[in-house]
């Protein structure tokens, strides 16, 4: 895998980057050598965090994790993209997807289906344009951390979404 290892508010010293390197390599086993796996660190305040993004054929395997130690942090993240690699295999088994970016070897290990994805529950509503503002206010009044709707300026379907920190985010698609 080839990494590319940022660091925000901190130095990524080779220290970090043999951690990052040991721990996110035992994921090797999963993919391909060429695949990129982009590491971003960043402090603020107490929080060491980490942010780990490995874009996939058509998809994108992302992590963030935070604790009080960098190292922690990294230990964290691995196993949470583990997790996260096994559902997605199980994805690309059920529909039959390519799937490049893997190895061969992860690709025929068995899988357990102990956390089959279950869709129990589907909406449909109707959208009127509104402004992003509009959205959040809407969300708001919901009580809901997310909301979908229909932007009055590009006419594309976008989310708005509460962050950490009383923020908000938006979604916007790109075809």
């Amino acid at each position: 895998m080839r990494y590319t290892i940022t660091g925000r508010n901190i130095n990524v010293t080779p220290g970090l980057r043999a951690a990052i390197e040991e721990k996110i390599g035992k994921l090797d086993r999963y993919f391909n050598p060429d695949t990129e796996v982009i590491v971003t660190l960043s402090v603020q305040k107490d929080k060491q965090m980490i942010e780990v993004t490995i874009p996939v054929k058509g998809s994108i395997i992302r992590a963030e994790e935070s604790s009080n130690d960098m190292y922690v942090s990294i230990d964290l993240v691995e196993e949470i993209i583990e997790r996260q690699l096994k559902k997605y295999k199980r994805k690309l088994i059920d529909k039959k997807q390519s799937a490049q970016a893997f190895s061969e070897l992860f690709m025929n290990e068995e899988t357990p289906q102990d956390d089959e994805i279950q869709i129990v529950k589907t909406k449909r509503f109707a959208m009127k344009p509104m402004d992003p503002e509009e959205a959040c206010v809407q969300m708001e009044l919901l009580g809901h951390n997310f909301y979908v709707f229909l932007n009055a300026d590009t006419e594309e379907v976008n989310v708005v979404y509460k962050r950490k920190g009383n923020t908000y985010g938006l979604i916007e698609p790109e075809f």
